[in-house]
Order: structure tokens, then sequence, then C-alpha cells
């Protein structure tokens, strides 16, 4: 028996709220979520009036026990496959939107990964990895200036994942909030101050 792989092309889905501004936040989700409720945290982030904003959903769908719709971003079977394919769905994404001048990748959870693979991959200003570690395979000199954030009672993003992902970015923004695997009001704060610092960079270059 041979196992064989054949490329084809799918459609991906993303939500997009564009405010007409030269900044451009885009958001991957976590697994089993869709773009829908990743759009409404990325809404309530702090100053997020003044950007242009992209929610993108996992090309692989699948029902919950409830009948739900959510999706899920890869899985371990031919991995670096998939990589390359999300990567180029994200291209894909990016080039059918406005050209921004600052561009900042979010990613929560599984969603983490995604960000940072985009952004290493893509030009970009700035990273926010939330609930998420930095992938392995990812050449952490290629990051954006990058932000990342933990719940104190998070079970999956660990303190000895953050310490990690501190140790090969030791310029990196760390910001431990009170709560589980979650989005907070003050996660939502701090994310916005963030932004903010990348708005200040682009009005002054």
């Amino acid at each position: 028996m041979q196992v064989r792989h054949v490329s084809t092309t799918i459609h991906g889905r993303f939500l997009h709220v564009d405010r007409g501004a030269e900044r451009l936040l885009v958001g991957f989700h976590g697994y089993a979520e869709t773009a829908e409720p990743h759009l409404e945290e990325l809404e309530k982030i702090a100053g997020i009036d003044a950007w242009s904003v992209a929610a993108v959903q996992a090309l692989h769908p699948f029902y919950t026990r409830s009948g739900s719709v959510v999706a899920n971003w890869m899985t371990s079977q031919d991995r670096e496959l998939a990589i390359e394919d999300n990567l180029r769905y994200v291209r894909e994404v990016m080039s059918s939107l406005p050209k921004p001048r600052t561009l900042v990748f979010l990613g929560f959870s599984q969603g983490a990964a995604m960000a940072a693979r985009a952004a290493a991959a893509i030009r970009s200003d700035g990273v926010i990895l939330l609930g998420g570690d930095i992938p392995p395979e990812i050449a952490v000199a290629n990051l954006p200036p990058l932000f990342l954030g933990r719940g104190s009672r998070d079970e999956w993003y660990t303190e000895e994942k953050l310490k990690k992902d501190l140790s090969s970015v030791p310029t990196a923004t760390a910001f431990v909030y009170d709560g589980g695997h979650e989005w907070t009001a003050e996660l939502r704060g701090a994310v916005g101050e963030f932004l903010r610092v990348q708005c200040r960079r682009d009005s002054s270059a």
C-alpha cells in the first residue's frame, strides 16, 4: 500500500469589518470554533474602532455532538502539507483585502500557531498569541513585535510554555491575566494597548 497525496482547491470563508482604516487586524479562532464568535471577541478589543478587522475560519469544518458546525485548523496527520495549505489560504485572504499600512495577526488557542505562521511568512507589524504557544518550526527571528497572553489558570497554555516562548523571544510583551483559557475584559484592554503602540509606530513611520 502507498500513501499518496493530491493537491485540490477548496473554499474558505472569513468575515471582514471594513472601516476604511489603514490598519488591519487579522484573527484566527481556536479549535472547535468559527469565525463568528471570534469576530465578536475581536470587536470587543479596546480601541478596535481604529482598525479594520478580518476573522478567518479554519478550512476543516465538522459537526459537534449537538449538531453545531465548528472548524479545526489541522491535525498531526500530514502536518507539513496542512501548514502549507493553511499558509496558501492566508495569502489568498490577504490578497483579497485592501493592502493596509499596518498589519497585525492575532490567534487564540489553536489559532495562535496560525497567527505565528502567518506573521513569520507575511510582512506584518505585530503578532498576538493568546492561550497558545509558538509552533516549533517557526524561526522566531522572523517574527514582528510579539504579544503573549496567558490566563493564570490556563491548563493548556501553561506557565512552562509561556516561559519557553519568552526564552525564545525575550523582547516579547507577556501579559498574565486573572482567568483560564478564555478572553476577559482585562485581556482585551492589554491587547488594545499593544495595538495602540502599533498605531503610534505606523504614524511615525
